[in-house]
């Protein structure tokens, strides 16, 4: 005989084999305290803080709020941005320079991104000056400790998801500190927000294990179907991180997800933590097109209900959602009317969501794609899957790959082969732009036509094409 294990929906039974007393009714969720007695970094005084990478998307957050608390902030990146230009005018001093010597002797803290090497210049220093030195993760999770944290983790959507929960917060009161992985409307096109509530949004990444330096009191869990393979062995191990991370809650903590969603189930089953299930949720109304935002926006309904907020507020704020930074973000028009729109997918999945949104967006109109894939390793690793991710595009340009961590890569990607099987994979018309300039060249000249859409997808610097083709 089965154990018989249950979920209740709020409508109906249904088994997902979890235990029932371990899912929430909306009638229980009064008895439910998220809070973890805070676990308070005590500073003495004021730090003195240096960031190695601050260019990043999240360090850069990290650094401007820090700086916002009062502490003096210094950083470093390799090139310029309108990220590091931010920075600046926020009062923080940032060089091009990563050699070790604009780190100050009497600084206090190092703190470093993912992309910087074990054995950089600047660590080095650091190591030599006898700075404590922390990642950007370890340094998040002591800053948040003492909130209730809110924490979006997930292979894909975590940035939109605390977009829109960071819309819902604000709009309703709760005046929350958010650091986000893109820059928000909702945070003046800015990636952090220093606020007076209780509640810390943050956007907790998998990659290196990196979320388990947060101490989490609600996760949102968007999906969990693998990536980064350069830094986990398998799907199982990558989401065994996810099955670590959630057992990283307080007590009485609890986990907002899909249980509809078999990669979702399986973990949260694992971890024996409480779980509020938004299947049940109608897909909500939001200003952007996509079946994977609208579940993305479940997730915050699913907040809604955990924090006690009137489900037809949440919907109402959701309703005025319209996108974030490099997440189907409309850049503008051409001269011809092409609409220019810039997407940060990198992976098999997001691809194939981005382009049902576009074509649901913009039916009867001709859809001309750019991919840049990011990282050999990961283009290597999902191969099978990328080849047959760009149906429905009526011309595909590959640009070279994007080398984001070098360090990392052992093999390339024979980029007129992909080309050729995205080709007879994805049943669509493929060519090789080689690298931006050329691509750049070879869509005003040879492919764009009056009215196109132009889809510019890639987490690396592809961005900057699309922007200076709008820009002209």
């Amino acid at each position: 005989m089965g154990l018989g294990f249950r979920f209740w929906d709020f409508k109906k039974s249904i088994h997902f084999g979890i235990d029932p007393s371990l899912i929430i009714s909306q009638s229980r969720l009064s008895n439910v305290d998220c809070r973890l007695l805070p676990v308070v970094c005590t500073i003495a005084s004021l730090m003195r803080i240096y960031c190695s990478g601050t260019g990043g998307i999240g360090l850069s957050a990290y650094a401007a709020l820090q700086k916002a608390n009062g502490h003096e902030v210094h950083g470093s990146d390799r090139t310029e941005s309108d990220i590091l230009d931010s920075l600046r005018e926020q009062g923080i001093s940032v060089a091009l320079n990563q050699d070790g010597t604009f780190i100050p002797e009497d600084a206090d803290l190092f703190v470093f991104s993912e992309a910087i090497p074990k054995d950089s210049p600047e660590r080095k220093r650091a190591d030599e000056l006898g700075i404590r030195s922390i990642t950007y993760f370890q340094a998040l999770g002591e800053i948040s400790r003492d909130h209730t944290v809110i924490a979006v983790c997930g292979t894909h959507g975590k940035s939109s998801t605390v977009a829109m929960a960071a819309r819902v917060l604000i709009e309703l009161g709760m005046d929350p500190t958010v650091i986000a992985g893109t820059k928000l409307k909702e945070l003046n096109n800015s990636n952090w927000k220093k606020g007076k509530g209780e509640y810390f949004l943050l956007e907790a990444c998998e990659y290196r294990r990196s979320f388990l330096n947060i101490s989490p009191n609600i996760i949102l869990m968007t999906n969990a179907d693998g990536d980064h393979f350069d830094a986990f062995d398998s799907v199982e191990d990558y989401q065994e991180a996810f099955v670590e991370f959630i057992q990283c809650l307080s007590v009485n903590g609890i986990v907002v997800t899909h249980m509809e969603d078999k990669d979702c189930a399986n973990i949260v089953r694992k971890t024996k933590k409480e779980v509020y299930a938004v299947d049940q949720f109608t897909l909500p109304d939001l200003n952007v097109p996509g079946k994977h935002m609208k579940m993305n926006a479940q997730l915050v309904l699913g907040l809604a209900g955990v924090l006690g907020i009137p489900e037809e507020e949440a919907l109402e704020s959701l309703k005025g959602y319209s996108g974030c930074w490099r997440r189907m973000e409309v850049l503008g028009n051409l001269d011809n009317g092409v609409t220019v729109i810039d997407d940060y997918a990198h992976h098999p999945l997001e691809i194939k969501a981005t382009v049902q949104a576009m074509l649901e967006g913009y039916p009867n109109r001709r859809l001309v794609a750019v991919f840049q894939p990011h990282m050999h390793d990961r283009t290597l690793k999902l191969y099978d899957e990328f080849i047959k991710s760009f149906g429905g595009i009526d011309i595909l340009v590959l640009t070279d790959v994007y080398d984001a961590r070098h360090d990392v890569e052992k093999e390339s990607v024979d980029m007129e082969k992909f080309a050729s099987d995205i080709k007879e994979g994805s049943q669509i018309d493929v060519l090789y732009g080689k690298n931006l300039n050329c691509t750049q060249s070879m869509l005003k000249n040879d492919i764009l036509k009056p009215d196109d859409v132009l889809l510019i997808m890639g987490a690396g610097d592809v961005t900057d094409m699309a922007r200076s083709m709008v820009s002209e």
